[in-house]
């Protein structure tokens, strides 16, 4: 109890002076301050919703964002610091998207899209080796993704070492040789179709990795079967920024 004393100045003035707060109490403070900072919804921790996109609908975003990139129409992508928050909670892309490590083929630019909105696959050549299909499987078994697009490109430089090695018997340092190993098949198969040019090496390797994905993945295979899944191959020109979009299943 506080006895009052003419030497205490809370006596004097009639208020009291604050309490320290213990650990606890600092504690409480803390994370007070930090959530009044924080929009209402994000205080809490629910998981990021799945895209309810179809297939269709996921295909034609694509499409479109496409289209802008081509006619250098303005765009606003989502990113900024409200999507960075939502996004620390979980992501739900709504395509995967299996594409070439060329610097040239940035995808979200040329699909315009932002922040996690595609699951990206990426290595040269645009193959599908255990850890890309594993990669692939979770983004469409776990995270919902109901499409998949593999993306081949114009003067693809592991297309063209193929092509190499099946037209020159070219040898390369290190393992770029087991790299291009995976094209192969596709440069023998635009040669059994009569065409030598590399532009179909490079269309033959993307309708053979989606071929691939729709036939040796279980997982791929009951989303399909579902109707919960596309799997489209495609190819890009570097000089117009157009994207062809080759069959779809």
């Amino acid at each position: 109890m506080h006895h009052p004393d003419p030497a205490c100045p809370c006596c004097r003035t009639g208020s009291r002076l604050p309490v320290a707060p213990g650990r606890r109490g600092l504690a409480g403070l803390a994370v007070g301050a930090a959530l009044a900072g924080l929009p209402r919804p994000l205080r809490a921790a629910d998981p990021v919703p799945r895209t309810n996109l179809t297939p269709d609908q996921a295909l034609a975003l694509l499409r479109d964002g496409n289209q802008r990139f081509q006619t250098d129409a303005p765009f606003r992508a989502v990113q900024g610091r409200e999507r960075r928050l939502e996004l620390a909670r979980g992501q739900a892309p709504f395509c995967v998207l299996v594409g070439c490590s060329d610097s040239r083929v940035p995808p979200e630019l040329l699909f315009g899209r932002g922040l996690g909105e595609l699951f990206i696959v990426r290595n040269a050549g645009n193959t599908v080796d255990t850890a890309a299909l594993g990669s692939i499987e979770y983004g469409v078994g776990v995270l919902g993704c109901p499409l998949i697009v593999v993306l081949g490109h114009e003067s693809c430089g592991a297309v063209a070492a193929a092509v190499d090695v099946v037209d020159r018997n070219t040898t390369f340092p290190g393992v770029i040789g087991e790299m291009v190993q995976p094209i192969l098949p596709a440069v023998l198969s635009a040669r059994r179709a009569g065409d030598t040019t590399l532009g179909a090496a490079v269309r033959a390797n993307a309708r053979r990795v989606a071929l691939r994905l729709r036939t040796q993945s279980p997982v791929l295979q009951e989303a399909l079967d579902r109707g919960r899944l596309r799997i489209v191959p495609a190819h890009y020109d570097l000089d117009d920024g157009e994207v062809h979009w080759l069959e779809a299943s």
